[in-house]
């Protein structure tokens, strides 16, 4: 079939599906060292997920742990949904899906000295389930901090400097 190549459609893979995020971490880039990030899913009920249909979440304050071989997410906000008979508690701890050996690398990754759980971005995936990034991350400090606004802004010079030039 060389000959239908150019007519069939290319099949897209998940990243360059496009997703709904609900939430971002912004604030986590730049407080902490991102090693490495993982997909998980999210055990929700039915408000609180059409809460995050409307909008209504926050994940800036919430960490993830592993407790007892489970992976919770804590002191995650999820906005209370007006029309829900039997309203969820808005900032409960919520278990986090992801494989038995997912859980090993990340019990072993929190192990380490200094070494935390931070969620990056919560989403919609293309078939309509949440899901949260993960990411192993490791506690700046200031100096640190600092060097890597100064490494931001001159990236930022050189750009406008050739934009200029050009």
């Amino acid at each position: 079939m060389p000959y239908l190549k150019h007519i069939m459609a290319k099949k897209q893979t998940a990243e360059e599906k496009n997703y709904k995020v609900i939430a971002e971490n912004r604030r986590a880039r730049y407080d902490y060292a991102i090693e490495s990030d993982i997909e998980c899913g999210i055990i929700l009920s039915g408000s609180e997920v059409k809460s995050l249909r409307t909008g209504g979440s926050n994940i800036a304050e919430s960490y993830a742990s592993v407790d007892d071989a489970e992976l919770w997410l804590t002191n995650s906000y999820i906005a209370p949904y007006q029309q829900a008979m039997f309203p969820h508690e808005e900032r409960r701890k919520r278990k986090l899906l992801v494989s038995k050996r997912e859980l090993s690398k990340l019990w072993q990754a929190t192990g380490r000295e200094g070494m935390t759980l931070v969620p990056l971005v919560m989403y919609f995936n293309h078939k309509g389930r949440v899901k949260i990034k993960l990411g192993v991350a490791k506690g700046k400090k200031n100096h640190d901090k600092r060097a890597s606004d100064a490494k931001r802004d001159w990236a930022r010079q050189k750009s406008r400097l050739l934009r200029n030039n050009s």
